[in-house]
């Protein structure tokens, strides 16, 4: 009963509407001061920002802050895959037949994933992470490889949460949410990266709307508000790190695997 409690109440706050209003307050200079309950709420590294909490004019500019140089190193190396953001690996694995198979007890399609893009024929045998982001972590998005962007895509969806009670009991998340996927062509073939929307988030932004390519590691996206991201390796591409495991933190730009060229 309870359950269902919880899941009528998040159907009813998964509007946009609602977003707008929670972005509202988030981007209103009086949120500032809710900025040191945020940091102590969520022991967040303040040390880490480029810049004094108290020189943040909202909330939400601290949660999309940048970090000071150096705080993030990038993994180095021939074809290294980073991680583009601090998360929780959720998901791992090979992708079945275009299927993402047991994200939270739940299996998605990559065509809903991707909107039915003509894009989801290179992962069907593909690899992914899924990534969460939790209000603790650093909400900046970097480029997982270097590339070129083949294409971007914004899918305008609802605004579920992505938290572990909406990942597990609200029907695929990560497919009805909204969603900005990335493109990102390279040398050893192309990867997707699709930043999904939550509850309470008002935007996902890039960082320079004109950018067309990237190197490993530079900034590509910020959320306002936490989410998650989904990572997609074109098919007969990525050997993943040994040792790496669901349910392991990362930290942005940390070695998630290497490349190959797609066989």
């Amino acid at each position: 009963m309870v359950k269902q409690l919880l899941r009528l109440m998040t159907e009813l706050s998964s509007h946009r509407w609602l977003s707008r209003v929670m972005g509202f307050l988030s981007h209103s200079r009086i949120s500032r001061f809710l900025i040191p309950v945020f940091i102590r709420t969520y022991h967040i590294p303040a040390a880490e920002a480029e810049k004094n909490p108290r020189q943040y004019v909202t909330l939400n500019d601290f949660f999309s802050r940048r970090l000071k140089p150096g705080m993030r190193p990038i993994a180095t190396g021939e074809d290294v895959v980073a991680s583009p953001v601090d998360a929780m690996i959720t998901a791992m694995g090979d992708i079945n037949c275009g299927t993402l198979m047991n994200v939270k007890g739940q299996d998605y399609k990559l065509e809903e994933l991707l909107n039915h893009s003509p894009h989801l024929e290179l992962y069907k045998k593909g690899f992914f992470f899924v990534l969460y982001l939790s209000p603790t972590d650093y909400h900046r998005i970097h480029a997982p490889v270097s590339g070129t962007k083949a294409e971007s895509d914004h899918i305008r969806g609802r605004a579920y949460p992505v938290n572990e009670f909406g990942m597990r009991h609200m029907k695929a998340v990560l497919s009805r949410n909204e969603r900005l996927i990335t493109y990102i062509a390279g040398s050893s073939g192309e990867t997707a990266v699709v930043k999904v929307g939550a509850m309470n988030v008002s935007s996902i932004r890039y960082t320079d709307d004109n950018a067309s390519s990237w190197n490993i590691g530079d900034d590509l996206a910020y959320f306002e508000f936490g989410s998650t991201v989904v990572l997609l390796l074109e098919s007969g591409t990525f050997v993943p790190r040994p040792g790496l495991r669901t349910n392991t933190k990362v930290k942005m730009g940390e070695l998630l695997g290497t490349l190959r060229p797609p066989t």
